[in-house]
């Protein structure tokens, strides 16, 4: 995610609008000549919100990693089952998605809802195309609601400010990090703002994350990763699986533990008991005691 140090929220209103003037100001910032990892992320996931330039870095990419399109598609089924068993089983109301990318289907609040009309779900992203499309990213049920926050994951406080005019933090939250802190290349500052998160939310809320790895196969995967970071913006990094772990310090980690996205309660298939295809993103949720 690029820095940014602006930041704002979009409320959905009665007349279900959003902010104009803020689309217009994300019109601005785009730059439809360098990939954008949210717009080829969308490219991937077979959507429709992205450039020539957009195309043209996913192909290679893809070229020399070619489980990338399986590891954006499990990420994004990783995050459905996780929002069904946060709203269904553990009773989890209230979702703040940082890094939420651009819309797709089944997007947390849709997931939530549908288990649970009176969730309340923010999401927070700062890049520009994301925050043109954020009307899709509104709708809600009327027993729950929806916002959009333009910010930075580094700049935590302020983002938790504006999450909080709808969120209550008194209450528990889950907080999603899928795929957004591989964006953050110093480890220790990465680690820094999920304490600060996991800091503001009360016991029983939870951590949701998946991060890229060179392990679980993913070894092909570091001159895609080179490539990506000297064509295309922001730059990323990968993680060990212990040094993801290290960001699930202090909670308590749910089964089956850190694992394979693909490979995080997977729905029944056909019935056969085989595992997934493991990729190369690890994926867990972990409860705050």
């Amino acid at each position: 995610m690029v820095i940014t140090r602006r930041v704002g929220c979009l409320r959905r209103t009665s007349g279900g609008r959003v902010g104009t003037e803020r689309r217009s100001n994300a019109a601005d910032r785009l730059d439809p000549t360098i990939a954008h990892n949210a717009r080829v992320w969308n490219y991937w996931l077979g959507g429709k919100d992205h450039y020539a330039a957009d195309r043209e870095a996913g192909d290679h990419v893809f070229r020399m990693f070619p489980d990338i399109v399986h590891v954006a598609r499990a990420d994004r089924e990783f995050l459905g089952r996780a929002v069904r068993f946060l709203a269904d089983e553990a009773g989890i109301r209230q979702f703040l998605d940082i890094g939420t990318g651009l819309p797709t289907a089944e997007n947390t609040h849709e997931v939530a809802q549908r288990v649970a009309p009176e969730s309340r779900i923010v999401y927070a992203d700062n890049d520009a195309l994301v925050l043109v499309h954020a009307r899709a990213l509104l709708t809600s049920s009327p027993q729950g609601a929806t916002d959009y926050v333009d910010a930075d994951i580094r700049d935590t406080d302020r983002l938790l400010e504006a999450a909080g005019r709808t969120l209550d933090f008194s209450r528990p939250v889950a907080i999603m990090l899928l795929g957004v802190l591989n964006f953050v290349l110093d480890t220790e500052e990465a680690q820094r703002v999920v304490r600060r998160l996991m800091d503001a939310v009360p016991s029983g809320s939870y951590l949701v994350l998946t991060h890229p790895t060179l392990e679980l196969g993913g070894e092909g995967n570091v001159e895609a990763m080179q490539f990506w970071n000297q064509n295309a913006k922001p730059p990323i990094t990968a993680r060990s699986g212990a040094e993801v772990a290290r960001f699930l310090d202090g909670l308590e980690l749910l089964e089956p533990g850190l694992v394979s996205c693909a490979r995080w309660r997977p729905d029944p298939a056909d019935g056969s008991g085989t595992a997934p295809a493991q990729v190369a993103q690890y994926g867990a949720v972990a409860r705050k005691p």
